[in-house]
């Protein structure tokens, strides 16, 4: 298949393991499991930052969060720095930016990059305040843990916007070949629904989330547990909210079959390709925490539900290592564009071909910031993110940089602030021993530092392929004496 269209259907903050086709026993996702059961489920692939924007424009990329300094959620693309979008365009795709997610793009950037972009029916903007409006009294258990709980009626909110949108153009007819990215909101905080997403779920058990205090774990999970008054929270209200985000994900699955059936009406099924991710996930009670945190790389932030369906393709479980600054170099190869600049994605077009290929043998992850970057910190929206914004403010430190590499046997990270974490993945898939400092693991904790510190030195910047004239304009007057 010669350069196809491309569906990019990506919700926000969802676990992988909140997913059937990821194991989930509970959830309904018949969408992406049908997807999956066609394409290629993807067991390791690890988004790059547990934060949006981070993790967006890193995907989009191909380069580290650290690359080029995108690591705040105000750090966004330049007109001047490259994105995948932009460069389809200019190869010739139909490129179309559903909704309004403007957490990625600066300004400017999203005109320059796409053919068409926005809602044809905007969101009820009632609807978008019902839906991020908490019902509950401000210091309340519910209200610090991002619940709102269940709507009688439907929501016209953001993500219904802009799966219509998606709908109407494909059913009026996008110029072949497009690229159509679908960016949700869901299952983002806060965790409300609408009842009939709900109903299905009502009473239903649950998996109780990891203990908290956890000997080894960095300080912000007590800070955060302190502050937000997590411990108000009991097994049955933590199922609850578990519950509400299992009916965010099922309403999230069934606009994915709605954008999917509008591809098949179109007539375009057999030519699309499509990728199905997240930017990163939540914390959903684990570890006694609620929603995400910039300096958390846990498996549950970033490890992602990624699963690519061509049609022309293998189906089948990849098991090696994949990292979502890979979506670039793929979509590189599907549109059939040479790099243009150095980025450090890898196609995946291999292990669709092959899922039992090798791809890489680790994934890392960063987040977090210097203490002297605490001016640069988000501050003053106020509301439910009241605690996150003061933490990062009064305890800077808590939100410390951090890296963390995974292997296949381990995962490590390293905080600049706080004292390094060593799990073992397949005695402890959920991260709960630290065994970091241990005598009988010092040689694993020094090659996996070694690897880390490579890692940072091959991927610290980028040179432009494009060179600059050593003399600007006035340098170069100034020889002739035609300065000034």
């Amino acid at each position: 298949m010669s350069r196809p269209n491309l569906l990019l259907f990506m919700p926000d903050q969802l676990r992988a393991d909140a997913v059937g086709a990821f194991g989930n026993p509970v959830v309904r996702t018949p969408a992406v499991d049908a997807l999956a059961a066609d394409g290629v489920r993807f067991e390791n692939a690890y988004a790059q930052h547990s934060v949006c924007s981070q993790s967006r424009i890193s995907m989009f990329t191909g380069w580290y969060p650290h690359t080029a300094g995108h690591r705040t959620l105000d750090h966004l693309l330049a007109p001047h720095e490259p994105n995948v979008f932009r460069r389809l365009k200019d190869s010739g795709y139909h490129v179309a930016l559903t909704g309004a997610r403007g957490d990625m793009m600066g300004r400017g950037v999203t005109k320059a990059s796409s053919d068409r972009f926005g809602f044809t029916t905007p969101p009820d903007l009632a609807d978008v305040r019902r839906w991020h409006t908490s019902p509950f009294e401000e210091g309340s258990k519910w209200y610090d843990a991002f619940y709102g709980g269940v709507v009688d009626d439907d929501l016209f909110e953001l993500d219904a916007a802009t799966t219509q949108t998606a709908v109407d153009w494909l059913a009026a007819g996008l110029p072949e070949p497009w690229c159509l990215l679908v960016p949700l909101v869901f299952p983002h905080p806060p965790f409300t629904v609408e009842r009939r997403w709900y109903e299905p779920y009502e009473g239903v058990d649950v998996p109780e989330p990891v203990a908290p205090d956890l000997d080894g774990k960095p300080a912000f999970h007590r800070e955060i547990r302190e502050r937000y008054g997590l411990a108000r929270l009991d097994v049955e209200d933590w199922a609850e909210i578990t519950r509400t985000y299992y009916a965010m994900v099922s309403r999230v699955d069934d606009q994915l079959r709605r954008v999917r059936e509008a591809v098949d009406g179109a007539g375009a099924a057999s030519r699309t390709v499509t990728f199905f991710f997240t930017d990163h996930g939540e914390y959903l009670g684990d570890f006694g925490l609620i929603e995400k945190w910039p300096a958390g790389v846990e498996d549950v932030l970033v490890r992602n539900p990624l699963v690519i369906h061509d049609p022309s393709a293998s189906s089948g479980t990849a098991s090696s290592f994949a990292e979502l600054v890979d979506l670039t170099a793929t979509l590189e190869e599907y549109v059939e564009i040479e790099p243009s600049y150095s980025h450090f994605g890898r196609s995946l077009r291999p292990l669709l071909a092959d899922p039992a290929a090798g791809h890489r043998d680790a994934a890392f992850s960063e987040g977090g910031f210097l203490r002297s970057e605490e001016p640069l910190l988000e501050a003053g929206t106020g509301g439910q993110y009241r605690h996150k914004q003061e933490i990062q403010h009064d305890r800077t430190e808590l939100v410390g940089k951090v890296t963390a590499v995974r292997t296949e046997r381990w995962c490590y990270v390293h905080r600049l602030y706080e004292r390094p974490e060593l799990y073992d993945r397949l005695a402890d898939r959920q991260e709960t021993t630290n065994l970091a400092g241990r005598p009988e693991h010092a040689e694993v904790e020094r090659a996996l530092r070694d690897r880390l510190l490579t890692w940072m030195l091959e991927t610290s910047d980028v040179i432009p392929w494009q060179p600059d004239p050593r003399l600007d304009d006035d340098l170069r007057a100034a020889f002739t004496g035609r300065h000034g």
